[in-house]
């Protein structure tokens, strides 16, 4: 974690630097990525320009890492015995728009 000076500057882990190759004086961009904020190291944007068949054979790849992930996941097939409820009773206990509750059974 890096802490923001005063003068809006931050450290850059050693580690990190290390890994993607920056040095002391190289200029970065920072780039808005939704909710986060993205540093590109220097001559990374010539190595991100993908054509049109890249992205999509790298689109396809992620896609089907994705469906063996929701292949592998095991989900319960049925709720916990020792609830006393259902999803559906969350629903059925009254009429939400005129105010009145079900008749209990």
């Amino acid at each position: 974690m890096a802490k923001v000076t005063s003068k809006l500057q931050l450290t850059l882990p050693k580690r990190l630097a290390e890994q993607f190759g920056i040095v002391p004086g190289d200029d970065v961009e920072f780039e808005a990525a939704g909710d986060v904020i993205r540093l590109i190291p220097p001559g990374a944007r010539a190595r991100r320009a993908l054509s049109r068949n890249e992205r999509l054979r790298l689109f396809d790849e992620d896609t089907a890492q994705q469906r063996e992930r929701e292949r592998m996941m095991q989900l319960p097939p049925e709720p916990p015995a020792a609830r006393d409820w259902s999803r559906e009773d969350l629903y059925a206990r009254g009429d939400v728009r005129d105010g009145t509750p079900d008749e209990p059974d």
